[in-house]
């Protein structure tokens, strides 16, 4: 058996989006966005999100309208982002749809809930937000939410999506 380097299955270059392309060559912080409580949690990996600064400080991101995701969030007008290190691909891929997730997302780690919604287990960094407005926005859905509380980490590197591929800094 050979391993390649790339996806053997993969579209060539020359046939894929320009757009999609020109996204993909631009580094992007990997975060998991959740929503929900008890059995109405739902989560999606997120590497499209912008935190603007001010007062209050907003967050945006490009996420699918028809994810699990997205109706919880709608429904609570709530949701959490977090941020991701190298030691969560596994889940970054879990919450993207890209490995299996017997019993459902959330059962295989130890979770938190807070007020708006669950967070993995651990010291992590999240936004706590608010749910302003959606709009469609080329194939995506834009969320525009308000930041309502912020809880820091142990400062920790990012996980990073370049090329279609985790990255690290070092």
């Amino acid at each position: 058996m050979t391993i390649h380097s790339e996806d053997p299955f993969a579209t060539p270059d020359e046939l894929r989006s320009p757009v999609r392309r020109l996204r993909g060559r631009m580094a992007s912080t990997v975060t998991l966005w959740t929503a929900g409580e008890g059995r109405d949690r739902a989560g999606l990996t997120v590497s499209s999100a912008v935190i603007a600064d001010g007062d209050p400080g907003r967050v945006l991101g490009l996420v699918d309208d028809e994810s699990e995701f997205w109706a919880a969030a709608e429904r609570t007008g709530r949701f959490v982002l977090t941020l991701l290190g190298p030691e969560d691909r596994q889940l970054a891929d879990r919450f993207a749809g890209l490995l299996p997730a017997p019993g459902g997302l959330f059962r295989d780690e130890g979770w938190t809930q807070l007020d708006q919604g669950p967070v993995p287990a651990g010291e992590r960094t999240t936004a706590g937000c608010v749910v302003e407005q959606a709009r469609p926005f080329g194939w995506g859905l834009l969320v525009e939410a308000t930041i309502a509380e912020i809880r820091f980490g142990a400062a920790a590197e990012p996980l990073l999506h370049y090329r279609g591929r985790y990255r690290e800094l070092r």
